[in-house]
C-alpha cells in the first residue's frame, strides 16, 4: 500500500525540494511507502481530499473543518511559532498609500486560500469595501496575483505573507506592502487520515525530535521552519471554530 502526502499550495516554491527531502525522511521513520503529491491549485487539491486521495496533508487552516469532520482526520504536530498573518500588496507605482485610500469598488487580485482572503478582507473594511462592492480576480498562484498587479489589472492583492517573502527579489521590488495582519493565532499543521493514524505516536515523537540532530535541522530549514510542536484535537477545534467565526 501507497500512502499519499501532500502540502497546501500556498507554500512557497523554494520549498518545493525541502517537502520531498521530508517526505524521504517520512518514508525512512515510518518504514511505509509514501508518496509526494503536490498540487497546483487549491481547486485540484480539494477534489483529491473528497475523492479520498490524501492520507496525510499539511493543511491551511481553512481545511480543518472538512479534513476532520467529514474525512476523519486528526492533528499530528504544526510549526512551532509559526503563525499565518495575510498582507495586502499593491504595485510599488501605486498612488494608494493607506487602506482608507482605496474606493469600495477595488478590485483585488487572490488565490482561493480562504483564510488569507478572510484577513485580507478584514483589513480592507476601513475603505467600506465589502464583498458585493469589490471585483476579485482569482489566480491560481501568488506569482499570478503579483502578476496581476504588475500588469495593472488589479489595485490590490492578498498574499500569505510566507508566500510574499518568498517572492523573487526582483517581483518584490515592483510591489509594496500596504498592510500585515497581525492575529497570531492562525496556523498551518500536518494532519493524518484514517490510513495513516495508527502512525500518530511514532511520527509525533520523531517530529519532535528532529530539531535534536543536525540532519533533522537541515530538514526544517529546508522547510522553513525552526521545530514542531503537538498538534493536538482541541488546538485543531480551536483552529475550526476561529476560522468559522472569522468567516461569519
Amino acid at each position: 500500500m501507497t500512502l499519499i502526502n501532500t502540502v497546501s499550495p500556498d507554500f512557497p516554491p523554494t520549498h518545493i525540494a525541502g517537502w520531498f527531502i521530508f517526505n524521504t525522511w517520512l518514508q525512512n521513520t515510518l518504514n511505509e511507502r509514501v508518496r509526494l503529491e503536490l498540487h497546483d491549485s487549491f481547486s485540484q487539491q480539494q477534489d483529491a481530499i473528497q475523492s479520498d486521495g490524501v492520507d496525510m496533508i499539511y493543511a491551511n487552516p481553512a481545511d480543518a473543518a472538512l479534513l476532520v469532520r467529514e474525512k476523519g482526520f486528526v492533528g499530528v504536530a504544526r510549526p512551532a511559532n509559526h503563525a499565518d498573518e495575510a498582507v495586502i500588496v499593491v504595485a510599488d507605482s501605486s498612488p494608494v498609500q493607506a487602506v482608507e485610500d482605496l474606493s469600495p469598488e477595488v478590485r483585488i487580485a487572490l488565490t482561493a486560500q480562504p483564510d488569507v482572503n478572510t484577513m485580507g478582507m478584514i483589513m480592507l473594511e476601513p475603505a467600506d469595501v465589502t464583498p458585493s462592492t469589490a471585483t476579485k480576480l482569482e489566480r491560481d498562484t501568488y506569482v499570478l496575483v503579483a502578476k496581476a498587479l504588475m500588469d495593472g489589472d488589479a489595485d490590490v492583492g492578498f498574499f500569505l505573507k510566507d508566500a510574499y517573502e518568498n517572492l523573487s527579489s526582483i517581483v518584490r521590488s515592483k510591489l509594496r506592502v500596504l498592510v500585515t495582519s497581525d492575529i497570531q493565532v492562525v496556523r498551518h499543521g500536518l494532519m493524518l487520515g484514517p490510513r495513516m493514524q495508527q502512525h500518530r505516536q511514532v511520527l509525533l515523537d520523531a517530529l519532535l525530535n528532529m530539531n535534536s540532530t543536525e540532519n533533522g535541522k537541515e530538514i526544517l530549514s529546508n522547510l522553513g521552519f525552526d521545530a514542531w510542536e503537538e498538534f493536538r484535537s482541541e488546538d485543531v477545534e480551536f483552529m475550526i471554530d476561529l476560522m468559522e467565526t472569522l468567516t461569519t
